[in-house]
């Protein structure tokens, strides 16, 4: 069964009179461990197939099953229950809260599943450690770089252990240099078992996934898989000789 299963995903939108669809029949199967970008010019579809995807927003029609569960049956309360439990976010503006220090900001989504403060504590600080921030986990968004706050951004989409990593333009606020350290981030973390869905308009960011799925005026026009893909084969392939 693949993680995610979209099926003939239908988005629209009232405009006064007139109806505007954005998603057309959209289908698409993600399997666990895939590391897949989304592209697409501005207009294109992406980001409300981002949002479909996170949960954020609920599809006029089609069906949508995430790791097993028929998400279009599931009142608004069990799709937060189901999103904050299965999907991490990584966004371009970072999204933390400038007030806590980083250790305080990764904690946020454990302190929403109920996990106690010793624990969080404790699992807050070994990710920002693992990540190459555990120096700096008393400090504010204010007193780190754009580098080391999407490390922390990233930190607090692991804390709760999710099925899917959900990207968007992570790499967007960040210089060139910082930007590839965090794509290479990204890489490493799919290595490791996680499942990511990077969603850009930059083709050449999208050559860091090992699929590419193309969108375009609401519809899927490309699907294809990267050269990091057969590289990867090879490797593994290497690995078992």
């Amino acid at each position: 069964m693949s993680m995610i299963e979209l099926k003939n995903i239908v988005k629209s939108f009232k405009r006064g009179a007139e109806e505007l669809t954005i998603l057309k029949s959209i289908s698409l199967e993600v399997e666990k461990g895939e590391f897949i970008a989304i592209v697409g010019p501005s207009g294109s579809g992406k980001s409300t197939l981002m949002n479909t995807i996170g949960l954020l927003d609920v599809p006029t029609s089609g069906s949508y099953m995430l790791d097993g569960v028929a998400t279009e049956k599931l009142r608004d309360d069990q799709l937060a229950e189901v999103r904050n439990r299965k999907i991490g976010f990584i966004f371009q503006q970072f999204n933390l809260l400038p007030r806590l220090t980083a250790i305080e900001n990764v904690e946020l989504p454990m302190i929403y599943a109920g996990i106690s403060r010793k624990e969080r504590r404790e699992r807050a600080q070994a990710m920002l450690e693992s990540l190459g921030m555990g120096q700096r986990s008393h400090h504010r968004p204010s007193e780190l770089s754009g580098g080391q706050q999407q490390r922390v951004a990233i930190s607090r989409a692991l804390a709760i252990g999710p099925a899917i990593l959900l990207a968007d333009e992570p790499t967007g606020a960040l210089d060139s240099n910082t930007g590839k350290e965090v794509l290479e981030l990204m890489i490493q973390l799919n290595e490791a078992g996680n499942t990511i869905i990077l969603i850009t308009h930059d083709l050449h960011i999208a050559e860091h996934a090992k699929r590419v799925v193309t969108i375009r005026d609401g519809e899927i026009v490309g699907d294809r898989r990267t050269e990091r893909t057969a590289l990867s084969e090879r490797q593994l392939t290497e690995v078992h000789r």
